[in-house]
């Protein structure tokens, strides 16, 4: 069975050469020119994974992607802009993007992309199914995560998590007390080198402590390791 991609832009000519692409690397391919049809279409035909501009008429991609997390649709998305801007790719990723690019590309690298997210869900799932046979639960201090239900609780409340906020979670915790760079996380998480933009990572700890920290200036959990990256840890005192 092909996987199923959702494009959603307004360019026709970027429409169509992705399409193209896409459906000679063996994907199924359904479109939308703008916000508000895509994100009905990802309502609806449940995709695999969107490709989504950032902007967008009727709807900007910003706002699908947030309305799509907010219904809990946890469909990896793939953004694309063409603003080098910093703050716009910072706000799509605590809304919840996956990955970004940055217009004009390569739809070799769209291509690329697109399948090293799709192989990291899959892995994940992979895993989570083995996890779900032995009753696997992760338990640090307060936090506690259930990889066979993608969920993590923290004070015995569940934490709203996007996917890649739990997969880093996850990931994170199986190595406790490990230091991993941030390049580490990158292959881990997202599972391929990012450009070596390290920001993704910095970006998702940060919304990762918000949700964990008593105080995210001194974190008790996810610690700093300066020139080296970041650990997961055990909290003194509990």
């Amino acid at each position: 069975m092909k996987n199923k991609v959702l494009v959603v832009d307004d360019e026709q000519s970027i429409v169509t050469l992705l399409q193209y692409n896409l459906e000679q690397a063996g994907f199924e391919v359904v479109t939308a020119m703008d916000g508000l049809a895509g994100k009905q279409l990802a309502e609806t035909m449940i995709p695999d994974i969107i490709v989504l501009d950032l902007m967008l008429p009727k709807m900007d991609g910003i706002e699908v992607c947030k309305q799509l997390r907010q219904q809990k649709i946890m469909t990896p998305i793939l953004m694309l802009t063409a603003k080098d801007d910093e703050f716009d790719k910072i706000l799509g990723l605590e809304l919840g993007a996956d990955d970004y690019m940055i217009k004009p590309f390569s739809p070799r690298e769209v291509v690329a992309r697109v399948k090293a997210i799709l192989r990291r869900v899959q892995i994940q799932t992979i895993n989570n199914e083995v996890d779900q046979t032995v009753g696997y639960v992760i338990e640090i201090g307060n936090l506690q995560i259930f990889p066979d239900k993608y969920e993590a609780y923290f004070k015995n409340q569940q934490l709203e998590l996007t996917l890649k906020e739990y997969e880093l979670l996850h990931y994170l915790a199986q190595n406790k007390n490990r230091v991993l760079t941030r390049d580490q996380l990158l292959s881990a998480v997202w599972n391929y080198e990012f450009a070596g933009d390290t920001r993704i990572v910095d970006v998702h700890i940060s919304h990762l402590r918000e949700k964990i920290e008593e105080d995210t200036k001194k974190p008790a959990y996810i610690k700093t390791v300066r020139g080296l990256g970041y650990k997961l840890e055990e909290p003194k005192g509990e």
